[in-house]
């Protein structure tokens, strides 16, 4: 807690010393009648001519500061988990009962120019392969561009109006396909290894 800068003439002097000395918010409770009789109705404009910010404002902006600063490796580990995790579940269950998965392939599942012990075998392998990759990171935009490529299958051939759970799989797999995996990833230790293998 610091005493109030000083109104008038002294304002802008007072909020640039607060800033030199630490206080990035001020946090006003006056009302508008008492900054007025105080001569402080310009204390938003002096705080952000010396880089601070008044009040909650200031508090937000540091927040969304912090936030910006998240690095995309430390994002991409819960999306490449979360990708995984859905088609990794539908892999196993199709597992769990067989015959009833080339049930649903030649009943449900119909997609075009594929018979449909092929198309169960293919996504059950699909379904149980590249969700590994994503979460090792290996291969990510090629695993994420298969994933990918199957949602569009799936949504265009099996179950078109279940477009709003599809369409939450494709931008997660369009982030990892156009940013890849991160740094946290076996893709990005390749990629050192073998770029500094190359330069040296």
């Amino acid at each position: 807690m610091r005493r109030r800068p000083r109104g008038g003439d002294w304002l802008g002097d007072e909020v640039t010393c607060l800033r030199s000395c630490g206080v990035d918010v001020l946090a006003c409770l006056l009302t508008g009648e008492e900054m007025a009789e105080l001569d402080l109705t310009e204390e938003a404009g002096s705080c952000a001519a010396a880089g601070g910010s008044p009040g909650i404002i200031g508090a937000i902006e540091r927040v969304i500061r912090r936030l910006e600063r998240v690095p995309y490796s430390l994002l991409a580990l819960p999306l490449r988990l979360a990708v995984a995790t859905v088609f990794w579940n539908s892999g196993t269950t199709k597992l769990a009962n067989w015959d009833a998965t080339l049930q649903l392939f030649e009943d449900e599942y119909k997609l075009p120019l594929l018979p449909p012990d092929f198309a169960a075998h293919l996504g059950a392998g699909i379904e149980l392969t590249m969700p590994v990759l994503l979460v090792l990171g290996l291969l990510t935009r090629a695993a994420a561009l298969v994933l990918l490529g199957m949602t569009i299958a799936i949504e265009v051939f099996v179950y078109p109006q279940a477009w709003p759970t599809h369409i939450q799989w494709a931008a997660m797999l369009l982030v990892l396909l156009c940013r890849g995996a991160g740094s946290y990833s076996v893709d990005h230790w390749l990629a050192r290894r073998f770029g500094s293998a190359r330069r040296s």
